[in-house]
């Protein structure tokens, strides 16, 4: 659909700075965001790339064709035959693009039909609920949409008349978003909801996590048990073991103990077994060094059935928080919709990074010129931000990119992305950060539901007349 996720990749995932230099996420109501509403009516694509057999939905008015007719009304708007199939082949082709397997047009029929009927649903609410839109803010985003495809406004405006439309049809649509992005930030983030309950889940997943990845050196004085032995035999060897503790407790080196005592083969090396991942250890030995620091002895004996184990934890890597690592970003945003897919601005972006890498242009400039972000004022500056406060799409290629370097186009849910990293930073954070820091992460997950709820809660309050039952 027309209005179908947040148009902001990062911004609805950043926030104020917090005390320790941080972002939290937030998300933010973007409106340098309309050259996707051009590319998606597909006025402007003979101008930016290979001709796009595209029909624009302009909310505000709907023309009919010959032969039209009008196949539902929903609230004050009209859903016509002619604008049914174009949507209808516009998902085939979408689908057959990414592989998809092929159906019967009657289903990509029924599809279309819903997702015109939520766009309309959506933007009729957003009219009631939003507010204005002054001629000052249409006149800005117009000036985007001309910028974005390297037009003037005389230009823009021969583009529109060569599709039998005018600047006034445009601006209407252009208005439409607006409101229906401003509907959207206030009432669907308004319902997400995320508890204390969750919040301590979520970070006792990452502790367990990044436990499971930690690699532990353990040291280890094993005093052996026969298999079968019996309970004098066993006594006899608890009693050297908790000998051997206590010599080492009373301040003797653990390594001159072990090589006595040990019944291990790492004796020789003062029982020391060396650096491996925590999933190639006993869950015993990694149970009893979770709440060690390194150096420190486990108070008391541990059984296996080797014997008992006096443990000490040497060194232990890898189990940091994620989060400590932030990376400064800042990217170019295109827009997609189904009508203008993501290989012309994939065109168009890689063709931008060659002007950057070559030094005709500056990452920032083209940002400021190009981008469909609220950061291109910024020169594309996303921030400093943590791992889990972007969308995945975007942060694995960021993970991969050394400070500098540019990214070749990257698709997420919200168009295609170009990419440089900046620099990174090792960062603590306070308790509450990190907990701030989960609660938005959480509230990420949430989204697509309540984005998804919201719709149909304003569809079942809607009127919705189907003109034909069954749009197949």
């Amino acid at each position: 659909m027309a209005f179908d996720a947040p148009l902001n990749p990062a911004a609805r995932l950043r926030s104020p700075r917090c005390s320790a230099g941080g972002r939290m996420p937030r998300r933010a109501t973007p409106h340098a965001v309309l050259a996707a509403a051009l590319l998606a009516a597909g006025l402007l694509a003979g101008a930016v790339a290979p001709p796009v057999q595209a029909q624009l939905r302009a909310p505000a008015a709907v023309q009919d064709a010959p032969g039209d007719h009008i196949v539902a009304i929903v609230n004050q708007e009209l859903v016509t035959a002619v604008e049914l199939q174009s949507r209808a082949e516009a998902l085939r082709q979408a689908a057959a693009r990414a592989g998809q397997p092929s159906q019967p047009i009657s289903a990509w029929r029924r599809q279309a039909l819903d997702e015109l009927i939520d766009e309309r649903v959506v933007v009729t609410h957003a009219r009631e609920v939003a507010g204005r839109v002054d001629e000052a803010e249409l006149d800005r985003a117009v000036a985007s949409v001309a910028a974005q495809n390297q037009l003037t406004q005389a230009q823009l405006r021969e583009a529109l008349q060569a599709q039998g439309l005018d600047l006034a049809r445009f601006r209407a649509s252009l208005r439409d978003q607006i409101l229906v992005e401003r509907a959207r930030e206030r009432e669907v983030v308004g319902r997400i909801v995320v508890s204390d309950e969750e919040v301590d889940r979520e970070l006792a997943a990452r502790a367990a996590s990044a436990g499971a990845s930690a690699e532990l050196n353990l040291a280890q004085i094993l005093v052996a048990v026969p298999e079968g032995a019996d309970d004098a035999t066993v006594g006899a060897r608890r009693a050297r073991a908790e000998a051997a503790l206590a010599r080492v407790r009373a301040g003797e080196p653990f390594e001159t103990v072990a090589r006595e005592v040990s019944d291990d083969a790492g004796r020789e090396r003062g029982g020391e077994i060396g650096l491996r991942p925590a999933a190639r250890l006993p869950d015993l030995f990694v149970d009893a060094a979770a709440g060690l620091q390194p150096g420190q002895l486990h108070p008391g004996l541990l059984r296996s059935g080797a014997g008992f184990h006096i443990l000490k934890l040497v060194d232990r890597r890898g189990a940091g928080d994620p989060a400590l690592v932030q990376t400064r970003a800042r990217h170019i945003l295109l827009r997609v919709s189904p009508q203008a897919g993501a290989e012309q601005a994939a065109a168009r972006l890689a063709e931008l990074r060659r002007e950057i890498e070559s030094g005709a242009r500056r990452f920032e400039d083209a940002a400021r010129a190009f981008s469909e972000d609220g950061s291109a004022a910024q020169g594309g500056d996303l921030g400093w931000f943590s791992p889990g406060m972007m969308v995945p799409e975007f942060e694995q290629p960021v993970s991969r990119l050394a400070p500098g370097a540019i990214s070749d186009p990257v698709r997420s849910r919200f168009g295609v992305h170009l990419i440089q990293v900046l620099e990174r930073r090792a960062l603590e954070l306070s308790t509450e950060q990190r907990r701030e820091q989960a609660r938005n992460v959480l509230r990420e997950r949430k989204f697509e539901q309540a984005y998804a709820d919201w719709v149909a809660e304003l569809r079942a309050q809607a009127y919705i007349e189907l003109r034909v039952p069954d749009p197949s």
